[in-house]
């Protein structure tokens, strides 16, 4: 008899066990009670939602910036290159994005991955910018790749969706349609800093 309760009482806390990891481990649109339009249909959630490692970054010619600067803020952060046509495609969109967004407390970063012969980077994406009509994004760029690589990004474009609380919640790798409304709206409900 105690040999079954002892086993009994093995299988009730392996259950409760099993339960209490898989909790964390559903999806994040059960989570936030969210589906993800066609549109991001590439998106992957992270499951669970994971910290994003200190780097920096370069906006303009020498001003260096943190993920961590963004903290209180939702972020889109794109990595992108002038020779990647597909990240080219989307750039006016994540421009338009940034606009209508920023004043949800979210801001889409689009970090150049391109590596000019002469010169800096902040160069070659002001001309990009200027050539190409985008107002409302950072002239930012990785100069030597470590932000890329320190995020785990394979590919170009590539984009980490970040929470106000420095959190990775999911990326989506390729391209998307970033200014269509219901991309607006998932991330607005996304990355939208929560009301206390």
């Amino acid at each position: 008899m105690p040999r079954l309760i002892g086993l009994t009482l093995c299988v009730v806390f392996a259950i409760l066990l099993i339960l209490a990891i898989s909790g964390p481990h559903s999806t994040l649109e059960a989570q936030n009670s969210l589906s993800v339009p066609k549109v991001l249909h590439n998106f992957k959630a992270a499951n669970p939602p994971k910290i994003v490692p200190a780097t920096e970054f370069i906006v303009g010619e020498t001003q260096k910036r943190a993920l961590a600067d963004y903290r209180g803020r939702g972020v889109v952060l794109n990595f992108w290159a002038t020779w990647c046509a597909p990240c080219v495609r989307e750039m006016p969109q994540l421009d338009r994005l940034n606009a209508m967004i920023r004043r949800d407390n979210i801001d889409v970063i689009t970090v150049s991955e391109d590596r000019p012969q002469q010169g800096s980077g902040a160069a070659l994406i002001k001309k990009f910018y200027q050539i190409n009509g985008l107002k409302h994004l950072p002239e930012a760029w990785d100069p030597k790749g470590k932000m890329m690589r320190r995020l785990a990004v394979r590919g170009l474009p590539t984009t980490i969706l970040i929470n106000a609380e420095g959190l990775e919640v999911g990326r989506i790798i390729g391209p998307a349609e970033w200014d269509h409304p219901k991309a607006v709206d998932f991330l607005r409900r996304l990355l939208s800093p929560k009301s206390k």
